[in-house]
């Protein structure tokens, strides 16, 4: 019988960084969430999304052979910079390159797989076992196997003093601590597991600009709502020319059914001004910077501040309104 690898478990936002009792914390990376797969020297490293990545990061591949053989692994693909910060831009940088390209940006900017969980061990799927004795057992194949890079184990801990020293991690691009039960088991899909930003920053996904496509001034975001309608949520603030740029190359014309087909909207902030807008396809995630004040619809009050954009991500990994605008 073939052994798939699962969808990833997930986390849901909370707003308080306490580590309680019976559970465990980690630190949050600012990298992309991958899960691996050897198999009898076939080799899998799968995006979030699904997307097959191992081409753009030949050196993950040419790792596994400190593994044992039937292993996953569930964690986060990461890059440093000579500081000793985390790199994202470099590793964003680096998800569209193949061949020459790949093996050269593995050179100067080499990712590591930071290990946080352990799904299959030399054939023995360990998706049911409790957080405890799935880490207990990561442990243990580090310290066996001697792994080195790309390997990383992620730090785990039950000291509530440990949490809060990972938190003044920040400066070198922690993004907060996820958090999880003691025991329990890991479910594909499910959000049983916490996490908590320390960046003041949220996921949206784009579905209209203005300006044009090749040089978009700003992006109207949206989320979707309890009911799956995709609901408006914000507008960014006026993009770089360098941030324009980028975006550009990820955005699609929307089709016939978007769901704002019809749709007008006020440049806001104040004014009743109908913009002029493009629809997109609401398929690309961003991150903001954005305020805790909402409307009685949900929508921010204030402009989002372009952050990054996040192809890593889905919609479906974007928080839900939960006030939905009517």
């Amino acid at each position: 019988m073939t052994w798939t690898l699962p969808e990833p478990m997930l986390a849901t936002p909370v707003p308080d960084p306490a580590l309680q009792p019976g559970w465990a914390g980690e630190p949050k990376w600012d990298g992309f969430r991958a899960l691996l797969s050897v198999d009898a020297g076939q080799v899998v490293l799968r995006s979030r999304r699904g997307t097959q990545m191992l081409p753009a990061f030949p050196e993950i591949g040419a790792g596994v052979v400190q593994l044992p053989d039937a292993t996953a692994l569930d964690g986060e693909l990461v890059v440093w910079d000579a500081a000793g910060r985390l790199a994202f831009e470099q590793l964003q940088n680096r998800l569209q390159r193949r061949g020459a390209g790949a093996a050269r940006a593995a050179q100067g900017w080499p990712a590591h797989f930071v290990a946080f969980d352990l799904l299959r061990l030399s054939g023995t799927d360990t998706t049911s076992w409790p957080y405890r004795r799935r880490r207990a057992a990561l442990e243990s194949v580090f310290a066996a196997r001697r792994l080195i890079a790309p390997w990383v184990l992620c730090p785990s801990t039950t000291e509530t003093d440990v949490v809060r020293e990972w938190l003044t991690w920040a400066s070198v691009g922690m993004e907060g601590v996820v958090f999880k039960r003691l025991d329990d088991a890991y479910r594909p899909s499910a959000r049983g597991w916490q996490k908590y930003k320390t960046r003041e920053t949220s996921e949206a996904i784009v579905g209209a600009i203005t300006g044009s496509l090749d040089a978009p001034r700003t992006l109207l975001l949206g989320r979707y709502d309890t009911e799956g309608r995709f609901q408006y949520v914000g507008r960014t603030t006026t993009l770089a020319q360098a941030a324009g740029a980028a975006v550009a190359g990820l955005l699609a014309r929307g089709r016939r059914g978007h769901p704002w087909t019809g749709w007008s909207f006020s440049a806001g902030w104040g004014s009743q001004e109908k913009l002029n807008v493009t629809l997109v396809e609401p398929e690309l995630v961003v991150e903001a910077g954005v305020d805790v004040a909402r409307d009685a619809s949900g929508r921010w009050r204030h402009p989002a501040r372009w952050h990054r954009a996040r192809p890593d991500l889905s919609p479906a990994d974007v928080p839900r309104l939960t006030s939905p605008p009517h």
